[in-house]
């Protein structure tokens, strides 16, 4: 069985998601789905089939959300070394060509967030970046095509999903 390594806040943050669609939002669709059946003819019935489709649609994210908890190893970066790039390292990067600076963490697939600079640690540049050090440089390549990045830096900082 595969695993998913998580941060703890990734951890924290899929089990409230899904403490919330089991207790408020599946029950509250079961009623609103009662409630449209009661409105008679079930062919035309556009809020039945709305609420049927909620509901179907809520089932697949909380059995996907489990089998992502019954993979899930927590891993606490802040054990873990950060003099090179590993799970959890917060990495500076300079594009040698454009000198454009960009900082990444990386987390666990559930908490990837590249908006936000959180990305997976099975991403196409943390997998180029695992391992490496301040003043490494590496040609990744990318799905927009290869780029040259030296390391500025890699260090631990805490990890939040907010």
């Amino acid at each position: 069985m595969d695993k998913e390594p998580m941060t703890l806040a990734g951890y924290n943050k899929i089990t409230g998601d899904l403490e919330f669609l089991k207790k408020t939002e599946r029950p509250e669709t079961v009623i609103a789905l009662d409630e449209a059946r009661q409105l008679g003819d079930l062919k035309e019935n556009a809020e039945y089939h709305s609420a049927k489709e909620k509901l179907g649609l809520i089932d697949s994210q909380i059995a996907e959300l489990n089998a992502v908890i019954s993979k899930a190893v927590i891993i606490d970066p802040s054990t873990l070394p950060h003099n090179k790039v590993s799970f959890g390292s917060t990495v500076s990067l300079v594009d040698v060509k454009t000198d454009e600076e960009f900082t990444y963490t990386i987390v666990g697939g559930v908490e990837s967030n590249a908006e936000k600079g959180m990305i997976s640690f099975n991403s196409p540049l943390a997998k180029q970046l695992m391992g490496k050090e301040e003043g490494d440089e590496i040609k990744a390549t990318l799905p927009g095509g290869i780029k040259n990045y030296e390391v500025l830096g890699v260090y631990y900082k805490e990890i939040s999903l907010i």
